[in-house]
């Protein structure tokens, strides 16, 4: 690839991450990220799972799983705050190159990949406390929780 076509495909990524940085919808959200937030979740996944499997032992085995999941989620979080905050001081310097760019935003997308890899382990963990049958339900439950937290979107499921 040319130096030139490299520098605009960067810059086109660039405006991408920042666009979406702050995007209506990304201001919206109000409190997500807040400790509320996560305990209401937290609480909300308890009940589920309460509900959903019948022998105490294993909800709570469940749930010390959703914990993890949510503790995950949160770290991951932080450090996607932490890798925009890199860009958002990188854009600033005038010197800055399309490599250092791209360092990031690989650094970025690895410890993405890693949050995720982590919490997949964690689902299959939580599966294997679960019958096929409560798996569905508790399945089936979140999705028609997710209604509730999608944002700018109509009724339907489309899934989380």
């Amino acid at each position: 690839m040319t130096k030139r076509r490299w520098m605009a495909w960067t810059m086109a990524g660039m405006m991408v991450v920042l666009g979406a940085c702050s995007s209506p919808h990304h201001h919206r959200m109000k409190g997500v990220g807040s400790e509320g937030y996560w305990q209401k979740g937290q609480h909300e996944m308890a009940e589920l799972v309460d509900t959903t499997v019948k022998d105490q032992d294993r909800a709570q085995r469940v749930k010390a799983i959703v914990n993890d999941i949510v503790a995950e989620l949160k770290a991951g979080r932080e450090q996607e705050r932490a890798y925009h905050r890199q860009l958002y001081t990188l854009n600033a310097s005038y010197t800055a190159t399309p490599e250092e760019f791209t360092t990031i935003l690989d650094e970025g997308n690895n410890q993405r990949m890693r949050t995720a890899a982590k919490i997949l382990g964690l689902r299959f963990k939580m599966k294997e406390q679960m019958t096929a049958d409560e798996w569905k339900a508790l399945s089936d439950r979140m999705l028609s929780y997710s209604g509730k937290y999608r944002h700018g979107s109509e009724g339907g499921k489309s899934g989380y």
